[in-house]
C-alpha cells in the first residue's frame, strides 16, 4: 500500500511533527507539506513542499489550509492527516485518516485566552477568522473516514467539539534510542516556545532558585503567534537558564541522558511525548497535573503531578533531588508501554480496517 501524510508544516520539531516522521518512517510514506526547513536530513527525500506559507498570522494558517485543499495527489493508495491544516486535503484524498493532536485550540477550548491576548485593532480580525475558519474546519472533517486521538484528553475534546467518538493510539516513541548516563547539574525543559506552555512559570521557579540550572530546547515558528511570546522570554530569563532552541535529535538525547529531570508546564497539554522520553532515559519527570500529563505520569513513581505554581514544582524539585534514583526504574518500565512497537501494530490494524471498509 503507497501511503501520503499531509502534515501542516516543519518550522519547528515539535511532538506533531515527530509522529509525523515516525509514521513515514514505519510506513514508508512520503510526506506532503508546506515549511520544510526544520525537516531532519535523513527525512528530506521523503517531504515534499506544496510552497512556504505567509509568515503573518492568520494569513500563514489560511494559506497553509488552501494550499492542502487545493493539492491533488491522485498515486498514493492511502491518506495520512496530522494537524490543524493538512485536514483540507480531504477534500480531494481518500481513504484516509486523520491522527488527531487535538481539534485547533485558539477556535474552541484556548479561544478566550486568545482573544485577551489581541489588541483593540487585531480583535475584530481574529474573531472572524476564527468563526470562518471553524466553520470550514467542521465541514471538511465530515470528509475525514476515521479519527484517531492521541490521548484520552484529545479524544475527550473531539466529542466535545465535534460530536465525534474518535478512538486513542498513544503517539509512538522509540524506547531504544534513549539512554541513562547521570544525574547532571541541570533540569531539561523540551517544547515549542508558545504561550500554552507556560515557560514563564519555569522562568519563575530557576528565578527563586538561583543555585538550580534550567535548559530549555525548543523553537517556533516564524509568522506565528509564538513568535513575540520566544522573544519576550529570552529577554526575561534569569541567569541560570538557558535557552538552546532546535537542536538534533542526538543533541537531545544527550540532554536527556544526562540531565536531572523533565520540566513540563504546558496548559492542558493535548498527550506531550517529552514525559515519555525523559522515562526512556531514565529520568524523572515533574508536569502540571493537567491534560495528557495525567496519561503518562505515575504520581510518586516516575515524578510527580503538581498543580501550575512555583512552589508546588520546587518542592517536587526537592523531593526528586533527595534521590533521583529510587524514580529510574519505574521510569523506563513506564516508557516501554508508550513504544514504537505498540504503536505500530495498533495503528496498522486501522489503518487496514479503514482501507478494506471502503474498497
Amino acid at each position: 500500500m503507497k501511503i501520503c501524510i499531509f502534515h501542516d508544516y516543519f518550522g519547528a520539531i515539535g511532538g506533531g511533527e515527530k509522529v509525523a516522521l515516525a509514521i513515514s518512517k514505519l510506513f514508508n510514506a512520503d510526506i506532503i507539506t508546506t515549511d520544510i526547513n526544520a525537516v531532519p536530513n535523513e527525512y528530506k527525500n521523503r517531504v515534499f513542499s506544496l510552497g512556504e506559507t505567509v509568515k503573518i498570522p492568520p494569513l500563514k494558517q489560511i494559506d497553509a489550509s488552501l494550499k492542502f485543499y487545493f493539492s491533488d495527489f491522485k498515486d498514493y493508495d492511502f491518506y495520512i492527516f496530522s494537524g490543524n491544516w493538512a485536514i483540507f486535503a480531504a477534500r480531494k484524498h481518500s481513504p484516509n485518516l486523520l491522527y488527531c493532536h487535538t481539534p485547533t485550540r485558539a477556535f474552541y477550548d484556548l479561544y478566550d485566552e486568545y482573544l485577551k491576548n489581541r489588541n483593540i485593532l487585531t480583535k475584530p480580525a481574529f474573531i472572524i477568522w476564527v468563526k470562518l475558519h471553524r466553520k470550514w474546519t467542521e465541514k471538511i472533517i465530515k470528509k475525514i473516514d476515521k479519527i484517531i486521538c492521541n490521548s484520552e484528553n484529545t479524544k475527550i475534546r473531539c466529542k466535545k467539539y465535534w460530536g465525534i467518538d474518535a478512538e486513542v493510539i498513544y503517539p509512538p516513541v522509540e524506547t531504544s534510542k534513549f539512554k541513562f548516563k547521570s544525574y547532571g547539574d541541570f533540569w531539561l525543559s523540551v517544547n515549542r516556545l508558545y504561550p500554552e506552555k507556560r515557560i514563564e512559570l519555569q522562568l519563575e521557579v530557576f528565578r527563586k532558585l538561583p543555585d538550580e540550572k534550567l535548559i530549555i530546547v525548543g523553537g517556533f515558528s516564524k509568522g506565528d503567534h509564538a513568535e513575540r511570546y520566544a522573544k519576550k522570554l529570552m529577554h526575561m530569563a534569569p541567569r541560570n537558564v538557558e535557552f538552546l532552541g532546535s537542536v538534533s535529535e542526538d543533541e537531545l538525547i544527550e540532554l536527556y541522558a544526562e540531565c536531572k529531570g523533565l520540566l513540563c508546564t504546558a496548559k492542558n497539554e493535548d498527550f506531550g511525548l517529552t514525559p515519555v522520553e525523559a522515562m526512556a532515559s531514565g529520568k524523572p519527570v515533574i508536569a502540571v497535573n493537567e491534560g495528557g500529563y495525567r496519561e503518562s505520569v505515575i504520581d510518586k513513581k516516575t515524578g510527580y503531578l503538581v498543580n501550575p505554581n512555583a512552589s508546588e514544582i520546587i518542592r517536587a524539585m526537592k523531593k526528586i533531588s533527595e534521590n533521583p534514583e529510587r524514580f529510574k526504574m519505574h521510569c523506563l518500565e513506564r516508557a516501554k508501554e508508550f513504544d514504537i512497537k505498540n504503536f505500530y501494530i495498533k495503528f496498522r490494524d486501522i489503518l487496514n480496517k479503514v482501507y478494506q471498509k471502503t474498497y
